[in-house]
């Protein structure tokens, strides 16, 4: 019998810990633990409403737009406020592009390592490579001169002895399963993902300023200028045409490079479909909506829960049904810590109880993570782009249905294959070629508008603090890349008067509940099969597979700026 401990998980955003028990060379029990504390809630405490987005989207360097944008959400319904149209598509453009961005960062340069062999790269004849790149895509750069350069840059990094994060892969492990042509692919795909994302998110350049920390938003609609006839408007016929190229560009680099390199990966590691499993219980709020926001029947991607793996019903969701617990968490709740409440009554009182460090273990039966654990219905639940994915599939989307449908031909799997590690980064893929499409669409019809003289992008009618009642309190939420993202504000006499943030990673990486619960991370790892303790890979690609962003779901506050832990990544 032995505990594992990986502290920190690297290749992640935040600090995130993981303690597993491996039993007869499996995971028997697994605990998820969130290192640092997050206080931006405390910090929006008496702030003006309509400046919440902008605090809300330093929760995180990575996801910042998305907080931004459920933030305005948040305010926009305790205001009534409906937002424009064009308002309305250029939100919806910048998430579709943080979503295809996110996710082929997530896979090449945060996943990848975790199933690719780098220092077998060396070993693979750039011929073959070419062979089998062009047997799987007709992506133009697939030569064996191409792959030969490739290898050479990779042999001259070796030599230079600065390989970086290269350095602290566990090559050589027995759990690797590529052959060395598929390796090298791999890497130049690699280096191909790093010029792709960096021209791809020019797109919020243009439409929020800047990225990250996007400056356009505001509680009503955008900031963004529509002008046919100005050449220095943020939208003319020009930049219409730039946005067309630039997410044209994204499809046809997700439909030949991403999806083609997922099919491949998967192909060699079939076992992967049937480890990882979780819950069975998948939630979304849904995103992208068509219309009114208030409308959830007007979602691209449909709002619904799907209860132990039942893909014959969905379920609706009710926001009223949502809580947390923090009876493992370093956090009180006034009324004592064994009953859950919904983030309008949440409080965010931390009191850290745990071990002082450094610690051998985390003190799994008292409280043990500065994440809380949110529930919908007293059930812990997954979410994320396989959650998406599912309910979208479960609730009839056709599009969808046939994109994940043709993923599946190609496998020779079913649809309970999903339920697994390696379907999370199935669903994440499709879900990035799904937005790719859908991210020109809403170019179009943002150039249509304009063409036509619609130039509407904010919706003032609330802007006065005069105007507003003496209390509200709003909901907003959005499908985050990394899954259900929702912020609850309660404004009172013009100021924020309590501010509570459900983030993804909270839902999947919370620990154990008031009634013995796990959460996601900790359900998935167990029977994972360990081939060597010391080098835990396996525990890597279940936790990857879900994308953490431990940034979002705790944050580190110290006016002193004392420093609480010093950690070391192997």
């Amino acid at each position: 019998m032995a505990r594992i401990v990986v502290d920190p998980v690297t290749r992640i955003e935040g600090h995130l810990r993981i303690e597993a028990q491996v039993d007869g060379g499996a995971v028997s029990d697994a605990w998820s633990s969130g290192t640092m504390f997050r206080g931006i809630e405390l910090i929006l405490r008496g702030r003006d409403p309509r400046e919440a987005w902008i605090w809300a989207q330093r929760i995180c360097g990575v996801c910042t737009t998305v907080h931004a944008l459920t933030s305005v959400r948040a305010v926009e319904d305790a205001l009534g406020v409906e937002v424009p149209e064009n308002a309305r598509i250029i939100r919806n453009i910048i998430a579709g592009t943080q979503h295809v961005q996110d996710h082929v960062i997530h896979f090449y340069h945060l996943h990848a390592l975790d199933w690719v062999d780098v220092t077998l790269a060396l070993k693979a004849d750039p011929g073959k490579t070419s062979q089998l790149a062009e047997s799987i895509s007709d992506w133009p750069k697939s030569s064996k001169n191409y792959f030969k350069a490739i290898q050479d840059r990779l042999k001259a990094l070796v030599a230079s002895k600065q390989l970086s994060l290269f350095s602290s892969g566990y090559w050589g492990h027995p759990a690797y399963h590529l052959p060395p042509e598929a390796n090298l692919l791999a890497v130049a795909h690699y280096l191909e993902a790093l010029e792709f994302q960096r021209e791809f998110i020019r797109i919020h350049a243009v439409l929020g300023g800047k990225n990250p920390h996007l400056q356009t938003y505001l509680v009503g609609g955008m900031s963004t200028a529509m002008d046919p006839n100005e050449p220095q408007a943020t939208i003319n016929p020009e930049r219409i045409t730039f946005l067309s190229e630039l997410a044209s560009k994204a499809q046809e680099f997700v439909d030949k490079v991403y999806i083609p390199d997922v099919l491949a990966v998967a192909s060699f590691y079939p076992d992967w479909f049937g480890r990882g499993e979780n819950l069975g219980n998948f939630l979304s709020y849904g995103c992208f909506p068509q219309g009114s926001i208030k409308d959830p029947t007007r979602l691209f991607l449909p709002r619904g829960i799907i209860m132990n793996r039942d893909l014959s019903k969905v379920h609706p969701f009710d926001p009223a049904n949502v809580t947390e617990y923090v009876t493992h968490s370093w956090y009180n709740y006034s009324d004592g810590d064994q009953k859950a409440k919904h983030p309008f009554e949440g409080e965010t009182n931390p009191k850290y109880t745990g071990p002082k460090p450094p610690f051998e273990h985390l003190e799994v039966e008292q409280k043990y993570s500065w994440l809380k654990s949110p529930r919908y219905q007293d059930q812990p639940m997954e979410v994320g782009p396989l959650s998406r994915m599912l309910v979208a599939y479960a609730s009839g989307h056709q599009e969808v249905k046939d994109l994940v449908n043709a993923a599946l031909g190609k496998l020779n799997a079913q649809p309970t294959a999903l339920f697994s590690t390696l379907g999370r980064i199935a669903a994440r893929a499709i879900e990035a070629q799904l937005l790719a499409r859908h991210v020109s669409k809403w170019v179009d019809e943002l150039g249509a508008n304009l063409a036509h003289g619609d130039l509407r992008i904010h919706n003032g009618e609330k802007w006065d603090p005069d105007t507003w009642p003496r209390e509200a309190k709003g909901f907003g939420f959005h499908e985050a890349p990394r899954g259900a993202l929702a912020h609850w504000v309660q404004i009172e006499d013009k100021k924020i008067k309590n501010y509570q943030c459900v983030v993804p990673t909270t839902w999947n990486a919370g620990p154990r509940d008031a009634n013995g619960k796990r959460g996601a991370y900790e359900t998935s790892l167990l029977k994972t099969p360990i081939a060597d303790p010391e080098r835990p890979v396996e525990i890597l690609r279940t936790i990857h597979s879900f994308d953490p962003c431990l940034a979002c779901a705790v944050h580190v506050v110290d006016a002193q700026g004392r420093k609480y832990r010093v950690l070391k990544a192997s």
